[in-house]
């Protein structure tokens, strides 16, 4: 009996160190851009150089860095209205649609997270080619709502699932028709999951190169402002500070969606009836 025990606790051991290593090779990169966006010295190595706030400060009066943070604001709010939108009928019908239809859809509306970046970028940089709408700031837009379904299907699908199924039903029997379900009772219940989604899906939006690379006209987002700089060796630490600012929001906007959405599944268990 001790022996097992003994066994286990070794095995508990090992998978503990596997975790934190597995942690410290994921997350250690990540804390390098900080570190060396306040070092004093344009190359990013040991030993740092002493402490600077240079490169922040340089982030203020960029026209151009200011042209691309209003064009991702802007696209990401567009687009993640337009996906938590889309999200929020795809998951409904899902779950009470009760047709074959909308369940393909939904699943269908899932698939782009399992499709290669290049590919998806690549097909959408044929189709508005073919509308005639060409690489602009319309294409980002479509291309962003397409990458950010899958998050908001996925959010308002789980919060749809939470609310008991006797809320919607006594609503029906009191004489609400489907659609005074759905905006009177249904949709006010899932305003937390509404408002994670919404942030799920702007970080997706405001975060997205691969798919602007393809559809990007003479008005680049952020991060393919980013990408143009690191082509010169003198912008590197701008490029790390606003990596850092950048880290630092998109982390306190998904720390909030998160926390929304679990006010939202912990009020649902609370209130089961």
């Amino acid at each position: 009996m001790s022996a097992t025990r003994s066994g286990t606790n070794a095995g508990g051991r090992w998978l503990g160190l596997y975790v934190l290593a597995y942690l410290v090779f994921l997350y250690l990169p990540i804390l390098l851009i900080p570190l060396f966006s306040f070092n004093d010295s344009i190359q990013a190595a040991f030993p740092l150089q002493g402490f600077t706030l240079e490169w922040y400060a340089t982030l203020y009066g960029n026209p151009a860095l200011s042209g691309a943070l209003g064009n991702s604001l802007v696209i990401g709010v567009v687009a993640a209205s337009g996906a938590t939108l889309c999200g929020i009928t795809v998951s409904y019908m899902d779950l009470y649609g009760r047709s074959p239809l909308a369940a393909t859809i939904s699943a269908v509306a899932r698939l782009p997270i399992l499709i290669p970046g290049v590919i998806v970028g690549i097909s959408l940089l044929i189709l508005v080619n073919l509308v005639g709408l060409g690489p602009s700031r319309v294409a980002i837009v479509l291309g962003h709502i397409l990458v950010a379904l899958p998050a908001t299907v996925v959010v308002m699908r789980s919060r749809f699932a939470a609310i008991p199924k006797t809320i919607r039903e006594a609503a029906l029997d009191l004489g609400a028709s489907d659609w005074m379900t759905f905006r009177r009772v249904m949709l006010p219940l899932s305003l937390p999951a509404v408002l994670s989604a919404f942030m799920l899906a702007f970080l997706t939006s405001f975060d997205e190169f691969i798919v602007v690379f393809f559809l990007a006209g003479t008005e680049p987002t952020l991060p393919l402002y980013i990408w143009s700089q690191l082509r010169f060796p003198r912008s590197l630490p701008t490029v790390m500070a606003l990596g850092t600012v950048i880290l630092t929001l998109s982390f306190v906007i998904a720390a909030l969606a998160e926390i929304l959405r679990h006010r939202g599944l912990g009020a649902a268990r609370r209130n089961p009836a």
